[in-house]
């Protein structure tokens, strides 16, 4: 008998550990169905076992099922509040060693703008971001930290000036700036989470998932953070219940853990 959706979500898990059931189903399945015909394949039955032979396949296939779309300084306006007040307030808070943890993470542009962001506020050597995402091949690309045009068009221009070289058509992030930062891999829907940080920014990722496990994300986060500390989420997205979940609303895309 053919495999289904269901059987191909189970083989899925055994072979990534990634739960397709938490995921919107519609959307991700329609992800899926079309990276198979892209591959010539027919049926999931066929599928997992090409990517459970083929380490190429496999690793196309975990990069395709983690939605990686990033850009530096992403919603710029967002990115003035953490500079005239989130920062600020963190520093006078907590000091000049702040714990701050980028959630999946991407391709990096998100914890190299944080450390670039926070230059303007303390010394390189206060600045450590730790970043997470599920996606090996994407912390690969983050650590070469080689970026098109496009993805840095936001970027001030004097820290442009100063932290990026361009190699041909790309721009190559300076090493002073990703010393700063600590790349894990980490799976938000499996795996135990850090502790005590001042700040959590994870932006436009969980609109991908079901609400159950977004429910499950956030009470995590809120875990997570130090008494009063800040989750910084996307423009995409709001926290309708955030109070249920232990939060106050501090700006918009801005929460505070209420103790």
């Amino acid at each position: 008998m053919a495999m289904d959706y269901e059987g191909f979500k189970k083989s899925v898990y055994d072979l990534t550990k990634i739960d397709l059931n938490a995921y919107k189903e519609k959307q991700m399945k329609r992800r899926i169905d079309t990276l198979i015909a892209k591959n010539n394949i027919v049926g999931y039955d066929d599928y997992v076992k090409a990517i459970q032979k083929d380490k190429e396949l496999f690793e196309g296939f975990v990069n395709y099922l983690t939605i990686n779309v990033s850009e530096f300084y992403r919603n710029p306006e967002q990115w003035e509040i953490l500079d005239k007040d989130v920062f600020p307030g963190l520093i006078k808070a907590y000091g000049k060693n702040l714990k701050i943890w980028s959630a999946a993470c991407s391709t990096g542009d998100e914890p190299y703008s944080l450390v670039m962001a926070l230059s303007k506020h303390l010394p390189l050597s206060n600045i450590k971001i730790i970043a997470t995402d599920i996606d090996k091949q994407v912390i690969a690309k983050a650590k070469v930290g080689l970026y098109n045009e496009k993805s840095i068009s936001a970027v001030p221009r004097d820290l442009k000036e100063k932290y990026f070289t361009k190699i041909g058509m790309s721009y190559q992030i300076s090493q002073e700036i990703k010393n700063r930062v600590e790349f894990r891999q980490h799976n938000l829907l499996k795996e135990q989470y850090l502790s005590d940080c001042h700040m959590i920014v994870c932006r436009n990722v969980l609109i991908y998932f079901t609400e159950e496990a977004k429910q499950m994300i956030y009470k995590k986060f809120n875990d997570s953070l130090c008494s009063r500390g800040l989750l910084f989420i996307g423009s995409t997205e709001q926290i309708m219940n955030y109070k249920e979940l232990n939060f106050d609303r501090y700006k918009s895309f801005f929460y505070q853990k209420s103790n």
